[in-house]
């Protein structure tokens, strides 16, 4: 399983500057999540963490799919002085993107700009080269067409997002929202995101999977909806121990029936699940708690430190005080 690398740093002055290509056709939404999620965001003394810039390799006026006309104020020079380098969406026909745009991508990417692809993005950074040999993420529904166009990327179908380090993937729509949060999370910590996902009215952290692999939400009906009250339980008693047997006759099921409908729901298996809520709980735990390590361990169900430790070096290459020195550092 590939596992979050840290961004990868960049020159002075070009960390806090994100470029947001815009094209004709562009969905308003798909434009306004980074712009939401970063352009909005200010630190304690009420000033821009980040400079947002939209920009185009067209000239003039853009059109909308909502029928109304945007206009960038930045051509693709401006990928040049960012260290972070966003495709929101692309065109629903999926046509090549044209070539100076993807000569902009590979340039800022190597030079260590951070590249982000949401939703549909991510058939232009594949198309640029950028994803060969790696996992990544798009919408759903265009799955299947990313998979036969770009075999040499390793789609990951039953994920929100994919972090891999210098570059980042999203599924469709809302998926992005979790993407920029999260990024905007690994860069502040949890305190930054939670406030800007409060400004917003969403999830601040949709749960279900690690770092880099977030599973797909839970239905709400259905066979869904009678696991849901067992995956909340399960929330909230994660430093408890659990067995396949109990939770099956928890949600009145079988044991067979309930491993079946959990895997359909939630993409993954109990245990892979539950290893999944308890790294995440002791990520927050680290990133908001002075609590002593082995303290964490306990609280997010791992029994011990050293299973802590080697759990959390296996999923995100680091062991949890480099984790929560790193968070504390910015």
């Amino acid at each position: 399983m590939p596992r979050s690398r840290p961004a990868p740093p960049s020159k002075p002055g070009r960390e806090d500057t994100i470029a947001v290509l815009a094209f004709d056709g562009i969905s308003p939404f798909h434009l306004s999540v980074p712009c939401l999620v970063f352009g909005e965001e200010r630190d304690e003394q009420g000033v821009h963490r980040y400079r947002l810039r939209v920009c185009s390799e067209e000239g003039g006026p853009l059109r909308t799919n909502a029928g109304f006309r945007i206009e960038a104020a930045h051509g693709l020079r401006a990928l040049a002085q960012a260290g972070m380098v966003i495709v929101p969406s692309w065109r629903d026909d999926l046509r090549r993107p044209p070539e100076a745009l993807l000569s902009a991508l590979r340039s800022a990417h190597q030079r260590g700009a951070r590249i982000v692809g949401l939703c549909l993005g991510a058939f232009v950074l594949a198309e640029a080269g950028l994803l060969d040999g790696r996992p990544a993420a798009t919408h759903w529904h265009l799955g299947p067409a990313f998979a036969e166009r770009y075999p040499q990327v390793r789609l990951e179908p039953q994920v929100l997002y994919v972090d891999d380090g210098d570059v980042v993937t999203s599924a469709g729509t809302a998926a992005a929202i979790d993407c920029c949060l999260h990024l905007l999370r690994q860069r502040h910590g949890a305190e930054v995101a939670n406030r800007a996902a409060r400004r917003m009215v969403v999830a601040p952290h949709r749960q279900g999977g690690q770092a880099q692999f977030i599973e797909q939400p839970m239905p709400e009906s259905g066979a869904g909806h009678r696991l849901g009250k067992v995956l909340a339980w399960l929330t909230r008693h994660l430093d408890q121990p659990h067995s396949l047997d109990a939770l099956a006759e928890r949600a009145a099921m079988s044991r067979r029936t309930f491993t079946r409908h959990f895997r359909q729901v939630t993409g993954t298996t109990v245990v892979q699940w539950l290893l999944n809520q308890r790294l995440s709980r002791a990520q927050r735990l680290l990133e908001t708690t002075d609590r002593p390590i082995d303290t964490v361990a306990l609280d997010a169900g791992f029994g011990s430190a050293v299973s802590l430790r080697q759990h959390f070096a296996a999923a995100f290459g680091t062991s949890p005080l480099a984790y929560r020195r790193q968070f504390r550092g910015a």
